[in-house]
């Protein structure tokens, strides 16, 4: 993350760089200058989560009690000094960052596979020097943030320069976070989250300015320095060869200098003595060894420019503009600035990148071509600037919606917001508005920007042809209100990280596969009003993580048709209707997503929080025949129970040892719960958001301690602590499952019976341990699921299921 080597070197080489500092002192100096503004600190989250995560257990499905109270706490030691803070959430991952992503997941792979050696071999959890942040945790930090009553910010493109760019114009007292491009970015203050002391609130802060001094350097000079040494967008080996020359030049006239470490020195040296003396004069790739990465670089550099900076590093043609290969795109963030750099062309196709104007400021806008999709994608451009600048707004909402509920104050607050706001956001349209095939050329709507990031985008190409739905989505996106529902709808590609699986269990299927076919029913749900003379919805591309999946491509994944009575409702009815029995259609249209219309009588009988986890209780074990009757029994029991613990009484709970299918099923359920949070955002929050938070539902440790107890054929009352009012509320959740089961023709049996009648039927590899709606399974085809090629088939069924 962040810059190629730079962290080490400030901690090792320029240590004066970093700078103990206090918030309190800081924003007490802060209100003294600035009497009418709250002192502000805008939060990198995705840097955060491993520093908030502090309970002591971590491999077990997570402690959500304990870390909602670490949460609570962070809060209030902020709002007690008059400090507020805006928390930002990467909502996407940048087509450049991809390859970065993808590495980042296989190294996580090698990691849990070491994880789980570990606990079949000690029997124990490992070290916090292994430590793997618990699934789900960024999804579920959002709602906990928000249940606090906190600012929430999900991107709409990579968070850190959202974080940078809202720092920056809104005059924060700081950045918190853990990434060096804070340190390159031209912004407010950054400071340390790893540093952090939550009782004194101090940290570090670490100046570019103190650096930039070291280096020899100017502020504008870092972007240059970043993408020489490497970051997300420049791949570290691509100046490799570059970086050793400079080293080699460097330290032949430094006596005695140690080389390793310090080859930031000497690329800094090498811009100061050498680069320099063309700036402004000649372009980089005269003066830099760029070759075929020109495009790339000059995009890296561009990615720091901040609405209004500019880089002097960009040669200024007396036009202002520079051509490569006849293609010209804006690399300033400059609104008077009219300078222009390269973009990348095609050496195979020698396609040029093409241009469309804007018909009210006449300006050429550059386009993007999707290779697959052939689809042309405009860039957004200001039309008082006239300049073309990263998209980066959303409207803020100050709109409030129910409901999630404080885990300890029982108090309901906003959450799940109903489509029909009170914003400064009206719906646009565009009368040359064309649709394209399955993908559609959207207008977007010209909105109030509270962060005031630059320009409004004018189109955007989008997997939907309705702009209100699209707004809809979008706002609901930015607020944190909803989990991949914008994804699907405005680029058709959704991700998700790594899970603690154990790539050796072949008897548990991956979540990917066993949550896939609620998600193709839920693709079908958002995409399918494309009414674009097709029979079918276009695909959608998840970059999934899972056991065997190389990840050198997307799974083109088809929406699944799902059946709701009374017929499918459109979204604007789902979103937007408040006519009576709406209500009853959302819940219709959730449960089609689990295929579990059939036993909406008996989930209606259920309470709350419970009538969530057995809807998914019971979809996981029609999907899964290798979960018993012993595992239904932890499940309901740790629910049940945790509904009369204090957090304190969770921390203290210990287990006699640590199993790994326990800690796999853990995984399992609470990537069920973010599955919960897709299908009811995009259904309209039939169900309180509330019902399916894990600090409401479900504990790591306290689900392991079931789970070993059941093994050990604990009685139903040893496995409720003697609970007699829980007893009659275990055999009525109980009985739902179960009931519902049998009408997909399931029979949860005990693992004894299991045993003797399933030994080795099913393995991870075949999708013969899911239940399959087409009536076949595919497990005697010979074709592993891992020798299949993930990223080169279309899924089109729900073919997971068992036969």
């Amino acid at each position: 993350m962040g810059v190629r080597g730079l962290q080490g070197f400030v901690g090792s080489t320029c240590p004066h760089v970093c700078t103990v500092v206090n918030f309190k002192d800081l924003a007490e100096h802060h209100r003294s200058r600035h009497p009418e503004c709250t002192p502000s600190v805008v939060v990198d989250a995705m840097c955060c989560l491993r520093y908030w995560y502090t309970p002591e257990s971590w491999i077990c499905g997570g402690q959500w009690r304990e870390y909602f109270s670490a949460l609570r706490d962070f809060v209030r030691a902020f709002t007690a000094v008059g400090i507020k803070l805006i928390f930002f959430f990467d909502g996407m991952v940048e087509q450049g960052k991809r390859d970065e992503w993808v590495k980042r997941r296989l190294k996580n792979n090698r990691e849990i596979s070491r994880i789980f050696q570990y606990i079949k071999s000690h029997k124990e959890q490992p070290g916090r020097n292994m430590f793997f942040i618990p699934s789900g945790l960024a999804v579920f930090t959002r709602f906990a943030l928000k249940t606090l009553g906190q600012e929430t910010v999900c991107s709409l493109q990579e968070a850190d320069y959202e974080v940078a760019s809202y720092g920056m114009q809104h005059n924060c007292l700081g950045i918190l976070g853990e990434d060096t491009d804070y340190l390159i970015y031209d912004t407010c203050p950054y400071f340390s989250i790893r540093e952090l002391c939550l009782q004194t609130l101090d940290t570090v802060m670490l100046c570019r300015e103190k650096l930039c001094e070291s280096l020899g350097l100017s502020l504008a000079d870092l972007p240059l320095l970043a993408c020489l040494l490497g970051n997300d967008i420049i791949p570290e080996g691509m100046f490799e060869s570059f970086r050793y020359k400079c080293l080699c030049s460097y330290t032949s006239v430094k006596e005695n200098f140690d080389k390793k470490g310090n080859v930031v020195l000497a690329v800094s040296d090498h811009i100061d003595k050498v680069l320099r003396l063309h700036q402004g004069e000649k372009k980089l790739e005269e003066i830099l060894p760029l070759g075929p990465n020109k495009a790339l670089f000059y995009k890296g550099v561009a990615s720091y420019l901040l609405p209004g900076q500019k880089s002097p590093w960009f040669f200024q043609k007396p036009k202002d503009t520079i051509t490569l290969d006849r293609q010209i795109i804006s690399m300033s963030s400059d609104p008077e600035s009219k300078q222009e750099v390269p973009v990348h062309m095609n050496p195979e196709s020698k396609q040029e990148i093409p241009m469309c104007t804007d018909p009210e400021s006449k300006q050429e806008v550059p386009m993007h071509m999707n290779p697959e999709s052939k689809q042309e994608i405009p860039m957004c451009t200001d039309p008082e600037s006239k300049q073309e600048v990263p998209m980066c707004t959303e409207p803020e909402s100050k709109q409030e919606v129910p409901m999630c509920t404080d885990p300890e104050s029982k108090q309901e607050v906003p959450m799940c917001t109903h489509p029909e706001m009170k914003q400064k956001l009206p719906v646009g349209t565009d009368p040359e508005f064309k649709l394209e095939a399955s993908i559609c050329t959207n207008p977007e709507i010209q909105q109030e920007d509270p962060m005031n990031m630059g320009p409004e985008t004018k189109q955007l190409v989008t997997m939907v042809s309705d702009p209100e739905i699209l707004k809809v989505a979008r706002t609901h996106h930015v607020q944190a209100e909803s989990y991949l529902v914008y994804n699907v709808m405005s680029s058709g590609e959704v991700d998700c990280s790594n899970t603690l699986e154990d790539e050796l269990d072949q008897a548990l299927p991956s979540q990917a596969f066993i949550y896939r076919p609620v998600r193709q029913r839920v693709y079908f749900l958002l995409l399918g009003d494309c009414k674009d003379g097709t029979s079918t919805c276009p695909a959608v591309k998840e970059w999934f993580v899972y056991p065997g999946n190389p990840l050198r491509h997307p799974d083109l994944v088809r929406p699944l048709q799902m059946t709701v009575p009374g017929g499918t409702p459109s979204l604007k009815i789902l979103w937007l209707s408040q006519e009576p029995g709406v209500q009853a259609r959302r819940l219709d249209t959730l449960l089609a997503c689990f295929n579990l219309s059939s036993s909406k009588e008996e989930l209606q009988t259920v309470e709350n929080p419970f009538k969530a986890l057995c809807c998914l209780l019971i979809y996981l074990f029609v999907q899964v025949d290798t979960l018993c009757l012993e595992d239904l029994h932890a499940f309901i029991a740790q629910a049940l129970c945790l509904q009369g613990k204090s957090t304190a009484q969770l921390v203290n709970l210990q287990l006699d040892y640590v199993n790994s299918r326990a800690v796999q099923l853990g995984s399992l359920l609470v990537r069920g719960l973010t599955t919960l949070v897709l299908a009811n955002s995009a259904c309209g929050c039939p169900w309180r958001m509330s019902d399916f938070m894990p600090w409401n539902v479900f504990d790591g440790k306290l689900f392991h301690q079931k789970y070993l107890q059941s093994e050990k054929g604990y009685t139903v009352e040893e496995l409720l602590e003697q609970n007699r009012s829980r007893l009659t509320k275990f055999h009525n959740l109980k009985a739902v499952v179960c009931k519902a089961c049998m009408k997909e023709n399931r029979r949860i049996v005990g693992r004894t019976h299991w045993n003797s009648q399933h030994t080795g039927r099913w393995g991870r590899q075949g999708p013969g341990s899911h239940r399959t709606s087409s009536g076949y399974s595919r497990s005697g085809q010979g074709q592993p699921w891992r020798d299949q090629g993930p990223g080169n088939r279309q899924y089109e069924h729900d073919q997971w299921r068992r036969y």
